[in-house]
């Protein structure tokens, strides 16, 4: 997430300031590539490795301040949730054993990790998106106490102006509302990077842009989020929406996206795509800056470019044009972010070694793909990777119409050897890593498929939701321990969870969330034939705007009948006549043992879930009598 001396509140005269230094630095920066001071000849990569801490129930753990308190190492930084770290790994050179050196690196760092997080009774899982998470884990109360983290989420909040909305569509729907940024949170990826010079650099960028849907085709891992089946790889969709600043428009205007892919192909300079940004974004957050980027250049020194880099934070393109200095050299690199975390280090590294070799061999194979691929091609590609995998079809260099998996195996794989090849990287790591993403591509066996084959080998029984999804973290956490590349695992079970007991810690975890409800101005007979054909003893009363009002139950029909039932006046008796209107809920946070104590000291059998004023699920004595039932079986178990 970058700096951290950030203004905790955006005056206009702050933003004055800071938009004054951000365009200095752009104009900085065309000096600096104009004069040649961008390094060349050297080809370095590095990699950024964000994670998920969870704790011995497999749930999302909000311990990061203590885990890297105990670390004296600044590679280990925070990100927008206590939940997650990020780990920078040093830079290496492009050559000979690079790759596998990397791997090793990223591993002993991960021990590191580890072992600080067990001394808080966690541990860590990499992956896209954690299966446990949900909704109740995004609150404020999870945030980083960090002076930048709740200046971005006021700053998306203010330009919103009103809360965010997650629609993704995929076997299932997801469509919610939630009132900060901390949606962000779920996302986790491997970001990257490869230096390039100035020269070369906008031929690079726009090979990253036409690669951009295969490689993330070969990779995905996130198809689920709060137990739905979405994209398979979510994070695109749900990073896109969960810091998206804009608003409807009366009319037919055309607004972007910080997250986004671009519009066009790059055609002079890396200056071009900080121009657009600059363009096209707000500031979103301000700091002093504190340097004349014009006077260090006159002392014969490199400017950090504070200010642009700054904003260059808060614009989330998928491949991230970045400037740095380093031993006072500037540098500039392109930063893939489409990647996600997982399924293994292996995996990791296996896709990191096929983005950069395919980045340096698909040039030499395809020449200028600006003048072979339209844009718009190379843009729907990437979503339909995101959307389908490795079941996508692209559009090619030849203008044909490829599956992901043939143009993977036949043509990409191939490229991507001879850039690896090409840039000096020893023979026995572009066989190792690039046999991995072949066999994975081969057997169709991404990790999110392995994460939809598992929740569908778990749906039979009466397992619930959350049941599954904690098992698939506890075998994703297991199976990643063991070194495998993903697409030799063994599919997740129930058993994988170890305890039945996480899957029933708060009511969020195992309500009803499929409701049968009425509206107060419906017919009773109505309420009762809902209460025949769905075999329910209640039926929840709510207005249009989903707000729970009342609620009639099996008994007050039967009160009814006992008074001789519905006289010929009364045949059309509205809802409103008869429900419950003081209604005792809870909320989705609430936990399980609250809730029990609310039925009994109430002595009623359901209790509706409410969230924000609105319905949202509904918990009833049969959860209990199910949960019961798993704790006796437990019990007999063991005795």
């Amino acid at each position: 997430m970058g700096r951290q001396d950030i203004a905790p509140e955006l005056e206009p005269t702050a933003i004055r300031t800071f938009t004054k230094a951000l365009l200095s630095d752009l104009r900085a920066l065309e000096r600096i590539v104009e004069t040649n001071l961008i390094e060349s000849g050297v080809r370095r990569f590095g990699m950024e490795q964000e994670v998920f801490f969870v704790d011995s129930s497999w749930r999302p753990a909000p311990i990061a301040d203590a885990v890297l308190g105990r670390l004296d190492d600044p590679r280990f930084t925070t990100e927008l949730a206590q939940f997650n770290a990020e780990i920078n790994l040093d830079p290496l050179v492009l050559e000979g054993a690079a790759l596998s050196s990397m791997q090793t690196q990223l591993e002993e760092l991960l021990i590191v990790l580890r072992e600080a997080a067990r001394a808080e009774d966690g541990d860590l899982v990499l992956t896209g998106i954690l299966p446990s998470l949900t909704k109740s884990d995004l609150s404020l109360e999870n945030i980083t106490p960090r002076p930048r983290y709740h200046a971005l989420n006021e700053a998306v909040v203010r330009m919103r102006n009103g809360p965010l909305r997650l629609l993704i569509e995929g076997t299932d729907e997801l469509h919610i509302e939630h009132e900060s940024v901390m949606l962000e949170a779920c996302n986790t990826s491997l970001q990257v990077h490869l230096q390039v010079s100035a020269e070369e650099f906008p031929c690079y960028y726009n090979i990253a842009q036409a690669i951009a849907g295969p490689v993330l085709a070969s990779a995905v891992n996130s198809p689920l989020l709060f137990g739905k089946r979405l994209w398979n790889e979510t994070r695109i969709a749900l990073f896109q929406q969960s810091v998206d600043t804009r608003v409807a428009s009366p009319h037919l205007r055309e607004l972007s996206p910080r997250v986004r892919f671009g519009e066009k192909w790059m055609e002079q300079s890396v200056v071009e795509a900080f121009q657009e940004d600059v363009a096209r974004f707000r500031v979103l957050l301000a700091s002093e800056v504190g340097e004349d980027p014009f006077d260090i250049l006159k002392r014969g020194s490199v400017p950090e470019l504070k200010a642009l880099q700054l904003h260059n934070s808060t614009v989330y393109r998928w491949n991230r044009p970045c400037y740095g200095v380093r031993n006072d050299v500037p540098h500039l690199r392109i930063e893939c972010r489409a990647l996600p975390a997982g399924p293994s280090t292996l995996d990791e590294m296996a896709n990191a070694a096929f983005w950069i070799g395919l980045m340096l061999g698909a040039n030499e194979h395809c020449g200028d793909v600006t003048r072979q691929l339209d844009f718009d091609d190379a843009k729907a590609n990437f979503l339909a990777a995101a959307r389908h995998g490795l079941r996508a079809v692209f559009t090619w260099v030849d203008g044909k119409s490829h599956r992901a998996r043939d143009l993977i195996l036949d043509r990409l794989i191939p490229f991507s050897r001879d850039g690896l090849a090409s840039a000096g990287i020893d023979s026995a790591d572009i066989e190792r890593y690039l046999d991995v993403v072949h066999n994975r591509v081969l057997s169709e066996q991404t990790g999110a498929r392995w994460f939809l084959e598992s929740v569908a080998n778990m749906k039979g029984g009466d397992s619930k939701a959350g049941e599954r999804m904690l098992a698939l973290t506890a075998a994703t956490a297991q199976r990643q321990r063991s070194g495998e590349p993903g697409h030799k695992w063994e599919l997740a079970t129930l058993d994988d969870m170890g305890r039945w007991e996480p899957g029933y810690m708060r009511v969020e975890q195992y309500m009803t969330t499929d409701l049968f409800t009425v509206s107060e101005d419906e017919l009773v007979e109505l309420a009762a034939f809902l209460m025949d054909q769905r075999r329910i003893r209640h039926v929840l009363v709510e207005d249009h705007e989903h707000k729970l009002v009342g609620i009639i139950s099996y008994r007050s029909l039967i009160r009814l009948l006992a008074h001789g039932g519905l006289t010929k006046a009364q045949a059309t008796m509205p809802i409103k006549d008869i429900m419950e209107r003081n209604l005792i809920t809870v909320t989705p946070e609430t936990t399980s043992i609250d809730a029990l104590q609310l039925m009994r000291d109430n002595r009623i059998s359901v209790l509706p879930v409410i969230k924000s004023g609105k319905l949202v699920g509904v918990v009833s004595e049969r959860d209990y009598m199910n949960i019961a039932g798993d704790l006796l079986h437990e019990k007999l178990k063991q005795d």
